[in-house]
């Protein structure tokens, strides 16, 4: 395994371990909610909306929840060992104004100092540089860009 692939492998890492963290403190709030309805007991009177507002927050976070998996199913789809040679699913691609990931829309991620920004393959910006190489140059936003490197 070359480098660049060492490197593609430590960045997927670190997207599932944030992922796996958003998904457990979802499962953790969404209990807490259900546990404070549940220890709150059954409407006081007909006017008696607490234990409704608590419930409602417990769906609330069982849709950020799905929406979570959604995106951990996303990601256990990318093919570790590929070599990129363009623009596509899975790929990182480095432009000279940013670091992407081009997987699910999870936003900003640290990887040892280094800033990359997971998006999603339904995104506007990737349909502009879907396809592209190493060294083709775009525009987006009325701004131009060169990408860099692919891996």
């Amino acid at each position: 395994m070359n480098e660049k692939n060492i490197h593609r492998k430590q960045i997927i890492e670190k997207l599932f371990t944030h992922q796996q963290a958003m998904i457990d403190n979802l499962k953790a709030a969404m209990e807490e909610s259900q546990q404070a309805a549940n220890d709150y007991g059954s409407p006081k009177d007909r006017y008696d909306s607490f234990r409704t507002q608590l419930l409602r927050k417990r769906d609330m976070f069982a849709q950020q929840l799905q929406l979570a998996l959604d995106d951990n199913a996303i990601l256990k789809r990318i093919p570790i060992e590929k070599v990129f040679e363009k623009v596509e699913f899975g790929a990182i691609v480095i432009t000279k104004s940013q670091k992407l990931v081009i997987s699910a829309s999870l936003g900003k991620i640290d990887v040892d100092g280094e800033i990359f920004y997971a998006i999603s393959v339904k995104v506007p910006f990737f349909a502009v540089i879907n396809g592209l190489k190493k060294g083709d140059s775009f525009t987006f936003n009325n701004q131009s860009n060169t990408i860099i490197d692919i891996y």
